[in-house]
């Protein structure tokens, strides 16, 4: 079990108090219990045109020296434009983002089909932009149709340059385009039908979908081909006698079946990273927190899935999990 923190957690973004550069963030990984540094390629903590040549080395030699692996580079791509210039500043993005990879000596690059974006300067702290939040059962109209089109061929184009990388890519089930699920990120996956584009697969994002039954049928479709996954620091807590437990989530108010997901995941031979992150409002008894609540987030969720591991540990194994 390998365990990551993703940036945006302490990116400044989401709660009252400054950012903590990728430096810091390495010692906070580390002083939290964490094997890896996931990285989300956003300003302010870590674009790829405000990390000059030095910086890269600088960091990469701090990671080694602290026995913090550098596992994944996380994108903000968006390939559904319909602009042609729109379409072409996120391949000139992407181009960014996948030379940081190698220069940090990272071989995976999470991606989305689109992104909704970040609005950071017109609140005290950060929000998405609006978005059509797609239900999985919603019929395709042509408008629709012709985003996934050019998300397929855009990943197409990025692939190519990935693989003369030697970079892999890992497509996130993430709205908008892609619907709830793991349905949408396996078809995209396959009709993009490159070698080195993969799935980023997070349960959170199956949203009210949480049954045994769904899960079991998800990591039978797309457990072989996933290679990194997620889950929210956002909503675990301590009761009276100190047991962490697991609150409703924000987005659909049911809990989200991390037990069942991570045991299938790891009996279907998944060997990357768990990785946390905190990118929602943090807000408690209706105020915007500070820094400290983003640690003890941190650590009571760290702790909570470790546990929740921990219980499944006679049952690991490389075995196929099938319908």
């Amino acid at each position: 079990m390998k365990f990551a923190l993703l940036t945006v957690s302490y990116s400044g973004l989401f709660y009252s108090g400054k950012a903590l550069s990728l430096e810091q963030q390495i010692y906070k990984a580390k002083e939290l219990g964490f094997d890896a540094l996931s990285i989300e390629t956003k300003r302010p903590v870590a674009s790829p045109l405000d990390l000059s040549r030095s910086d890269r080395m600088r960091i990469k030699e701090i990671a080694a020296s602290e026995g913090i692996a550098l596992c994944a580079i996380e994108s903000l791509s968006d390939f559904s434009g319909r602009h042609m210039e729109e379409r072409e500043n996120n391949l000139a993005m992407m181009q960014y983002v996948l030379e940081l990879a190698r220069d940090l000596g990272v071989a995976l690059v999470k991606i989305f089909a689109a992104w909704p974006g970040i609005i950071d300067d017109e609140e005290e702290i950060a929000l998405y932009g609006q978005f059509d939040r797609t239900p999985y059962y919603k019929r395709l109209y042509p408008d629709d149709l012709r985003k996934w089109d050019r998300a397929v061929k855009g990943i197409r184009e990025v692939a190519k340059k990935a693989a003369d990388l030697g970079i892999t890519l890992a497509l996130q089930n993430h709205a908008p385009v892609i619907r709830p699920g793991y349905e949408d990120v396996l078809a995209m996956m396959n009709e993009i039908d490159r070698p080195n584009v993969k799935i980023c697969l997070d349960v959170p994002l199956f949203y009210e979908r949480q049954s045994d039954e769904y899960i079991h049928e998800a990591i039978a479709h797309c457990g072989e081909h996933t290679l990194l996954t997620h889950f929210g620091a956002w909503n675990f807590s301590q009761n009276e006698d100190g047991e962490i437990v697991e609150d409703p989530s924000p987005s659909f108010g049911g809990k989200t079946n991390y037990k069942t997901f991570f045991s299938l995941l790891q009996q279907s031979g998944y060997d990357g990273y768990y990785v946390s992150e905190y990118c929602l409002p943090a807000v408690r008894n209706h105020r915007i927190m500070g820094i400290e609540e983003i640690d003890t987030a941190n650590k009571l969720s760290l702790q909570y899935i470790k546990d929740l591991m921990k219980q499944d540990e006679p049952a690991k194994g490389k075995r196929k999990v099938v319908l």
